[in-house]
């Protein structure tokens, strides 16, 4: 169960940002989770929206690099090691992580993360055959 995720190039520069989130707030697109990976220049925005098929429409008519990426969104035991368990079993297959963030909209006994990595399929499998939970992209927005 894959979920769709925007990937932004910004400007670094002040208001930028700004008037980035200023644009999906203007049009109705709720920006679920964000992580922003900046160079001197220029800022990687990465987030999972609402409608994501919107949200690329709007981004690309105003003029913004926009791609989509799948990734997966799971849940792991908010605990000390929960996430270590879940890198643990990944590392053991092989399975290179690209990046990863985290997001927390109402707190449980879980933490959510967002994982991009090499092998998705792969991934999936092995995290399934262990009892991983997904979540949707449905879910991750009522999250």
């Amino acid at each position: 169960m894959y979920v769709k995720q925007i990937s932004v190039f910004i400007e670094n520069s002040p208001g930028k940002l700004a008037d980035f989130t200023r644009l999906l707030g203007d049009n109705g697109i709720d920006l679920v989770s964000l992580s922003i990976a900046d160079t001197t220049n220029f800022g990687i925005l990465r987030g999972i929206v609402a409608d994501y098929e919107k949200a690329v429409q709007i981004i690309e008519s105003a003029g913004y690099t926009v791609c989509l990426t799948d990734v997966l969104a799971v849940t792991v035991p908010d605990k000390p090691g929960g996430l270590a368990d879940i890198l643990l079993l990944l590392s053991e297959n092989e399975i290179a992580i690209e990046y990863l963030y985290s997001f927390v909209r109402n707190k449980g006994s879980n933490a959510l993360i967002v994982f991009r990595v090499a092998d998705i399929d792969k991934a999936q499998d092995i995290l399934r055959a262990h009892h991983v939970n997904f979540l949707s992209q449905e879910e991750i927005c009522n999250v």
